[in-house]
């Protein structure tokens, strides 16, 4: 009978090298995220999520699914600790990004007083583009916080107290600087009027359908607990044949709601908007289909990442 091997392992902080923490008899299949359990035991504030571990102070963190016995280590183990800062769940997190667009674009749509001239103060615009506008923003963002609660499957992963902060003053201002000029008493609708208007505002609830079609097929991409991992593809519904051509049609949907958005309000804000979110969508875009690529041996090899047949 073969007697079980156990590890020691050291913690020292990542920056002065000081010594945190010193576990014995650690099991040799023990995770990185049980490990950092114990060492929550140590320093109640420093709770599992705060904590990054690597085997040095240069190295990527360690995954909390990484096995110690796995690891490039002997049987005593020195691992090097950083704190990440305060952390928010990612439920948390998109329902703030989503809640403070959506309630910021109200309160210029109803031109709250202070916003615009007193003489201007809660009354509505005569253009009905402007209240289809609102009408598009509100769904879009409704459908999105519907998402997070219903459709969504996130991991036990968290996000940087700071970085929320950043996030969301980046999508609340830039929602403010939107619905400014598009609710503004001084707008002017598009230069080709109705038509304008109707074939965006169509080409907008597509995208949106689309947006919504390709989350639920992701969401089922994967039963929940099961570690099988799967590439998406298309499905009977029609939205999802995008996948036969690109590794992320939802953000190619929601670049599609936006410049329709665009067109529709003919408000350059709004443009620059969509263009920096597809800058930024490209680059989530690439990263996951390089991600897929590498994963997969027969992943699809005439799909692109965001653009059919181009990017």
């Amino acid at each position: 009978m073969s007697r079980t091997t156990f590890f020691e392992v050291r913690v020292l902080n990542g920056k002065t090298k000081e010594h945190l923490c010193f576990l014995d008899k650690v099991e040799p299949y023990s995770t990185i995220g049980d490990i950092k359990s114990l060492f929550h035991k140590s320093y109640p504030h420093w709770y599992p999520a705060r904590q990054a571990l690597s085997l040095d102070p240069k190295d990527k963190s360690l995954r909390d699914e990484d096995i110690l016995q796995n690891l490039p280590v002997g049987t005593t183990a020195t691992m090097y600790f950083r704190d990440l800062g305060p952390q928010i769940g990612w439920t948390m997190v998109f329902l703030a990004e989503c809640i403070g667009p959506l309630l910021t674009y109200l309160l210029f749509y109803f031109r709250v007083p202070y916003i615009y001239s007193h003489r201007y103060a809660l009354t509505s615009s005569p253009h009905q583009v402007v209240r289809l506008a609102c009408a598009c923003h509100t769904c879009h963002y409704m459908k999105k916080l519907i998402e997070t609660i219903f459709v969504h499957r996130f991991s036990h992963g968290t996000m940087p107290l700071r970085t929320i902060v950043r996030n969301c003053s980046y999508y609340w201002g830039c929602s403010a600087w939107l619905a400014y000029y598009i609710n503004h008493p001084l707008y002017t609708p598009p230069s080709y009027g109705e038509l304008q208007v109707n074939y965006a505002l169509f080409i907008f609830m597509m995208c949106e359908l689309g947006n919504f079609s390709i989350h639920l097929t992701l969401n089922n991409l994967r039963a929940e607990g099961s570690r099988c991992r799967r590439f998406p593809a298309p499905t009977k519904n029609p939205f999802t044949w995008l996948f036969f051509f690109v590794s992320c049609p939802n953000y190619t949907y929601e670049v599609g709601a936006w410049m329709s958005f665009s067109i529709m309000t003919q408000c350059l804000p709004v443009a620059l908007y969509t263009l920096l979110g597809f800058l930024q969508m490209a680059i989530w875009a690439k990263g996951k289909h390089r991600a897929y690529s590498r994963e997969f041996k027969d992943y699809p090899s005439v799909r692109m990442a965001i653009i059919p047949l181009v990017l």
